[in-house]
Order: C-alpha cells, then structure tokens, then sequence
C-alpha cells in the first residue's frame, strides 16, 4: 500500500485533527456536562412556570381564605400554621393573597408581550421586505421609540390613559415594540435575498403573500426567543408599575402593590415584603431559565458556545 506523505495533507486539515479533542477527553466530557445541567434548570424553570399558570387560572378556588376577606385572623401575625405566610394590616390573609397575585403578573407579561410581538413584527417585516421610503419611515419611528427612556415612556402612557391590569401590559408592550421590530427588519432583511424568494416573485406571487408564506416562518426563531426573554423584562416592568400604583385596583393583589404596601412594615413585620418579593423573583427567574433554554434549542450560535 503507497503512503501518503506528510506534505499532501492539506496544512488546515491537519491542524484541525490535531486540535480535536479525541472522544472522552476534558473538552468533550464538559461540554457534555453544561448540557444535563442546562437541561435541569429548563426543566424545573418549565415547572415552575406550570404552578403559576395553575395559580393565575384556579386563583381563590384553591386558596384556604379569600384574599380579600379582612380580618381573617389578628392583624399583622406572623407565619403559623392556620396562615402559613402571616397576615397584613388589615388581618387579610397572606398566602391566599400570594397566590392570587400570580394572575395578574401572568396576565399583564402575556398581553405585553403578545401586543409586541404582533405590532413589532409587522413593523419589522414590512421594514425589512419593502425597504425604501415604508423602511426609512418605520425606522424612524422605531428609532424614536427607542430614544424614550422606557419607563418614563409606560408612564406617560399611563397618565393618559390611565391606570389598570390592561393599560399597563398594553404600556409595557409600547415599550418592547422596538425591540421585536429591529429583530424582524434584521432577520427579514437577511432571509429576503435567499433564492427561495426569488422563486416565489418570479412565480408572480405578491410581496404580502410572500411576507406571510416564506418570511415569517423563517424568521420565527429569534422571534421566539426574544419572546421568552422579553417576559420577564414585562413581568418586571409590571411589578414596578404596579409598585407605584398603576397596577390592578385595590384590594385585588399583585406583587408590586403588596410590596409598596409592605414596605412601611420592613423593620418590624419583614415577612410581609419577604413572600411576595420571593414569588416575583421566582417566576422572573423561571421566565429567564426558558428564555435560556429556548435559545440554546433555537440559537446554532449559542450551541456552538456551549461545546466550546
């Protein structure tokens, strides 16, 4: 059998084999690692996410009191067995209250980011595929939007419109529109010169029915993504608009308002800010653990990082 020598071996393909870790060595073995722990903290965030979408739908039926039900027990008492969270100053008990509050923190991401992601991939797809004056226009505006603080955008929102569950999510939406738009104008831009499109215009078909057949589909991926980040950037944004009372109405609960509420009784009666603060940053984490998991199945890029 004739050898081959040494010189004929492409010098880019040999420095390739000589990198690559044999199977079973350090680097392998820990990229194999992340993945199995990645994988364990998706699974429990996605079991977390399920207890408070059961909470947000069944809400009171499964609380021990009403939430709402003053003087359930003394006021201000502490974690016990009969009010496993204490109550508030009104004697209402906690836990009932904690629970209930999952609702309107469920509801408000939701609508936030479901009206987002609607308008901002419109914008962003018709940016994208008509470009010229539609692109230079909503562009602007996209611009624009992004120039205004976000907070101080939802609450001038807020003072025209006014307070309340929808309001809110439908402010905090206004604010991550952009976010969604640039995505889309991107992606669109990028997935428009592929020659599937081509095909498809020289079949005669028009630039809407393109947009909605070949575009969208194959842009969907960082849209999805961004859809499960951007919930916890809206619960949180409603927690703190809820915080300064532009929330649910009293006496409904949600995060934010018990924490204002609570805020006054820190020193003396701390559990009262301890359980909310706690639930708020437990579903924010869940919604950012799927957000990770989710890019990390979506994303080659990202997969690509964790085998390095």
């Amino acid at each position: 059998m004739t050898s081959i020598p040494a010189s004929a071996v492409p010098s880019d393909t040999a420095s390739t084999a000589a990198s690559d870790p044999p199977p079973g060595t350090k680097g392998s073995s820990a990229a194999g690692r992340r993945r199995p722990i990645r994988g364990v903290f998706a699974n429990t965030a996605l079991v977390v996410l399920v207890l408070y979408v059961l909470a947000a739908i069944l809400g009171s039926a499964i609380t021990p009191y009403s939430p709402n039900e003053l003087n359930v027990g003394p006021r201000l008492q502490g974690p016990s067995g009969s009010h496993l969270f204490g109550t508030d100053a009104l004697g209402r008990d906690q836990f009932s209250r904690v629970i209930t509050a999952a609702r309107p923190a469920i509801q408000a991401a939701l609508t936030a980011v479901g009206f987002a992601i609607v308008v901002g991939t419109v914008i962003g797809t018709a940016a994208g595929f008509l470009r010229g004056i539609t692109d230079g226009v909503l562009s602007r505006i996209i611009d624009l939007l992004f120039a205004i603080p976000e907070y101080l955008l939802a609450i001038l929102v807020l003072a025209i419109a006014g307070s309340g569950l929808l309001n809110a999510a439908l402010a905090i939406g206004l604010v991550i529109i952009p976010r969604f738009a640039r995505i889309a104008r991107g992606a669109t831009i990028e997935v428009s010169g592929r020659s599937y499109i081509d095909a498809a215009r020289l079949c005669g078909r028009g630039r809407w029915w393109i947009m909605y057949r070949h575009v969208l589909p194959n842009i969907s991926s960082p849209l999805i993504i961004m859809t499960a980040i951007n919930l916890s950037t809206a619960e949180g944004a409603y927690a703190a608009l809820s915080f300064l009372g532009f929330g649910v109405a009293p006496p409904d609960a949600d995060f934010g308002s018990m924490l204002s509420t609570a805020q006054q009784y820190m020193l003396t009666e701390p559990w009262l800010a301890a359980y909310p603060a706690l639930a708020f940053v437990a579903l924010v984490l869940a919604f950012n653990l799927l957000g990770d998991a989710l890019r990390d199945q979506l994303d080659p890029r990202s997969r690509t990082a964790v085998g390095a």
